[in-house]
């Protein structure tokens, strides 16, 4: 089969960028690139990400995406094309593809829109376009778009959490912040150093997060205490703390907070008619930051509501994407900048 023939999709993601065609996913990497100091590709996704924090002055580690958003375009192009080519082989890419299709927030202007869409061009596709990933999150839950029936998204990233209400193939409804995975990373290094006169890295602090994160103290089952290892402040040798599950609660609910400000301000500006549905059908919480302990306890005790968290959490965009591909002309409304 002729790459002509072929579309795949990109979930160009804060933390984490997937690559899929219709088929299904065929690659999910960090969303990190390394660069020499000639621009020359060094390494990328997971093999970049473990350079991250521990590179010479001769590599320059690139996370391209701030707040869920493009922020350094050459280094995002790169990135995207060398991931591209490991899936599909650099001799097949340059024949070109019959449809290219990316995720983007919803809540972006039309400059950073259009910084998405030119990433597509080089891939020279017949046919490219964007789809808004909270309506991506919905189909890869399997919910129907196309019916007026009200649906509520909170979906939590890595840099940017976008609470939508959904009806009739758009959005009725939304709310967007750029706190998310990345902020409850600085919220850790920022307790550590202030609390413990420790400096700790990025990566660590998002391991700690993986590992004993959570916004919510009355869980069934609370992870054990964990030693976080970094650098003291006060004479600069390498020293560990170990932190609980309580502790950590008490670092990240103040973060946590601004998203469930945001939870409720989405409610409030709400159509009635919709609202009543939410109140029959509940919230569906998706995006891996959603998998934090705690997160659909705590908002199902602030909203009265029900909350149905996605099995999928860290996929869904992805997977709404192929259903898409499967069937462009029956989704060819939900696409924006097309081309």
């Amino acid at each position: 089969m002729l790459l002509r023939d072929k579309s795949f999709a990109i979930d160009l993601g804060n933390n984490n960028t997937l690559i899929t065609d219709k088929s299904g996913i065929k690659a999910n990497q960090p969303s990190y690139i390394v660069l020499d100091d000639s621009q020359r590709v060094k390494a990328v996704g997971e093999s970049a990400y473990a350079c991250w924090g521990k590179e010479h002055e001769a590599l320059h580690p690139i996370k391209p995406l701030r707040g869920g958003v493009i922020a350094d375009y050459k280094a995002a192009d790169k990135m995207i094309k060398t991931l591209v080519e490991e899936v599909f082989g650099r001799s097949l890419f340059s024949k070109g593809f019959d449809q290219v299709i990316s995720g983007v927030p919803y809540h972006t202007t039309h400059v950073e829109r259009e910084a998405f869409r030119n990433s597509l061009e080089q891939f020279r596709a017949r046919h490219t376009g964007l789809l808004f990933e909270p309506l991506a999150a919905a189909l890869g839950l399997n919910l129907n778009i196309e019916e007026p029936k009200g649906k509520m998204i909170v979906d939590i990233g890595g840099g940017i959490t976008e609470i939508v209400v959904i009806s009739l193939s758009g959005v009725a409804a939304f709310e967007s912040i750029r706190t998310a995975g990345d902020a409850f990373d600085m919220a850790i290094q920022d307790y550590m150093r202030k609390n413990y006169q420790l400096l700790i890295g990025q990566k660590t602090a998002e391991d700690v997060k993986k590992k004993i994160g959570g916004v919510y103290l009355d869980i069934k089952q609370k992870p054990n205490a964990v030693s976080i290892k970094g650098k003291s402040l006060e004479d600069g040798i390498p020293k560990a703390i170990v932190i609980s599950y309580e502790e950590m609660v008490n670092i990240l609910q103040p973060t946590f907070s601004e998203i469930e400000s945001a939870i409720f301000k989405t409610l409030q500006n709400c159509p009635p008619e919709l609202a009543a549905d939410i109140y029959q059908s509940g919230i569906y919480l998706t995006g891996g930051s959603s998998l934090l302990l705690g997160v659909k306890e705590k908002i199902e005790k602030l909203t009265g509501l029900k909350v149905m968290q996605d099995p999928n959490a860290l996929t869904s965009v992805s997977l709404g994407i192929t259903k898409v591909m499967q069937q462009p002309s029956k989704f060819k409304n939900v696409l924006v900048l097309q081309h």
